[in-house]
Formats: C-alpha cells, structure tokens, sequence
C-alpha cells in the first residue's frame, strides 16, 4: 500500500504475509572459484526477520532520483527505514525538507546539521531556522534488483 509520494522517495507501509518463508540454503556462495560439493543444510529465512527490527516502526521507500549513488542508493531502490532509531552523525536518513522527503547522509557538528548527498553534482544543504526540517527515520537496508 502506497503511504505517500514526493518527488524523490514513494513511502510504503510494510505488509506482513502468511506465506512460508523463502528457501535458504546456509553453505555460503562462493563468488570465486566454485568450493566443492557439500551438503546443503536448508532452512527457511524470513526478509521480515531479516530486515526488521522494529515492526511499528519500519516502512519501505523507493528511492527517485541520484544524489545518494555514491553510497550505493541507486534510482529505484528500495529503502527499509526505522523510525525508531536516534539519528546521528554519519548515518543515511530520510527527512522532511521544506515540503518534501529527501535521502542524505547527515552531518552533525559544532555549527549545525548538513544533508550531505553522496554525489558530487548535488550541493551540501545546512539546515537553519528558516527550514521546515524532520528527520523522519533513518535507512537500515537497501533492497537492489539485479
């Protein structure tokens, strides 16, 4: 279910399913040279568990637009973001920015809080009084299509 639309994020609320949990196979993938056969030992995992820590908390958002590629949140990913957690220094958050929901990462010190993107044609933006400003949660993990 869409929850709400901005021009650089579309925020979705996390839905539980009943169905069985996907396969998964706990051996590692070797990303080089193939390991010999082994056993497989399957198990089920749930992304749910996986990826969410806080339920009332969490939502999903997709990602619109470039200023995040350089710490890998590419256009159309999908965002899981917990409104739970403090923000700080160095983490990657969704906020509310003059009217609309932006991705940066924030910068905290002695003269203020900056929404830095993480790509060099999109400027560093400082926070002021001025600014109607909510951090709204931050960014836990990424979802990526291949």
């Amino acid at each position: 279910m869409i929850l709400h639309k901005s021009n650089s994020l579309t925020f979705f609320t996390p839905k539980p399913t009943n169905t069985l949990d996907a396969l998964f196979f706990d051996t590692g993938i070797s990303a080089g040279f193939p390991s010999p056969a082994e056993d497989f030992k399957e198990q089920r995992l749930s992304l749910d568990k996986e990826l969410v820590k806080n339920k009332e908390a969490t939502f999903y958002a997709r990602v619109s637009g470039q200023s995040m590629i350089g710490a890998g949140l590419d256009d159309n990913d999908l965002l899981v973001i917990d409104r739970s957690l403090e923000p700080s220094h160095n983490k990657i958050a969704v906020c509310f920015l003059d009217g609309e929901f932006t991705v940066k990462r924030l910068k905290v010190d002695n003269e203020g809080i900056w929404l830095k993107p993480e790509n060099p044609n999109y400027p560093i933006i400082r926070i002021t009084e001025a600014n109607d400003f909510v951090i709204w949660g931050i960014v836990t993990n990424v979802i990526k299509k291949v």
